[in-house]
């Protein structure tokens, strides 16, 4: 079918669920489609927009759930591998803190935050025109909150490739060559703005890009893709090709931070959060991974006066 339109066994592998949830899901009116001639029809616009519909409900849910556990706080926003090892330390170290990740993407933490179903958002949104990370992005998502950015840590993010292709890969422009199979992140993420900035810079057509509509919604899930053959170049951090073999050539170093309103730097579960951030254990853990800087881990980049 068209880009536009899906029939069920493609709306199934977008979703990636099997045909039969499909047509449960048509039967209780949770997906949107039309029958067209006999055959149901997907728009991919309404699917795209359902997809992110059922993600702000579940970020409601959590919300709803958090609030109801002392000492919880919810996170919302960008993933990380070495995020999901901060925060398992963090619970070690603080059992009576839980803090409650939701992978969404930077822009959508952003305004999840602003929003108020999240109590942190976490953010690695590149701005092209100051050279910063996230703080020009403040005034347009968190108009209705008063911001604090907090660094989490630097890391490089770069080209992740199977071995068969190594040396195929040495920039943007080698992604339209024929035997590239890309798999992307999705529209809001940092990956994906990051990635649009240097198609962009290098006047490079993203339709010349196989794979660039194909989508995924974290590190993991491109290395995962590569893994399984669906794809054979992603980006991604240098951990993911640490944890599965991948080879890796790095793009940029990014600051990956996380951005609360002033009364929400204070509460206790963030406080042990930014302590475990900064405890020697927790780096030197991560050190041994490579590819991640904690020279400014902790410190307030900015706060709005």
């Amino acid at each position: 079918m068209s880009d536009q339109l899906m029939n069920t066994k493609e709306v199934a592998e977008y979703l990636d669920i099997h045909e039969k949830q499909v047509y449960a899901l048509i039967k209780s009116g949770r997906i949107p489609c039309t029958k067209v001639t006999g055959k149901w029809i997907f728009p991919k616009k309404f699917i795209d927009e359902w997809i992110e519909q059922n993600a702000k409900e579940g970020l409601k849910q959590a919300r709803k759930k958090s609030s109801q556990i002392s000492g919880a706080v919810l996170a919302a926003g960008s993933n990380d591998p070495v995020l999901d090892m901060l925060l398992v330390a963090t619970k070690k170290s603080h059992p009576d803190f839980y803090i409650f990740s939701a992978n969404t993407g930077s822009t959508e933490g952003l305004k999840a935050l602003n929003s108020g179903v999240t109590d942190i958002a976490l953010s690695h949104l590149y701005d092209a025109e100051s050279g910063k990370y996230n703080i020009p992005y403040l005034g347009k998502y968190l108009p209705a909150i008063n911001p604090v950015v907090v660094n989490l840590f630097k890391r490089d993010i770069g080209f992740l490739f199977n071995k068969e292709i190594a040396g195929a890969v040495k920039g943007f422009e080698n992604l339209t060559e024929e035997n590239i199979r890309f798999i992307n992140r999705q529209e809001g993420s940092g990956i994906r703005l990051l990635l649009d900035y240097y198609l962009a810079k290098e006047g490079i057509s993203s339709e010349k890009i196989k794979g660039y509509k194909n989508e995924v919604y974290t590190h993991f899930e491109v290395g995962l893709a590569i893994i399984s053959g669906e794809a054979n170049v992603g980006i991604a951090s240098t951990a993911i090709s640490k944890l599965l073999g991948l080879s890796f050539l790095p793009i940029t170093s990014e600051y990956f931070d996380m951005i609360m309103d002033q009364s929400t730097y204070f509460q206790p579960g963030v406080q042990a959060f930014i302590e475990t951030l900064k405890s020697g254990d927790f780096r030197s853990r991560v050190e041994k991974i490579g590819g991640y800087n904690f020279e400014d881990s902790g410190k307030i980049l900015y706060s709005r006066q």
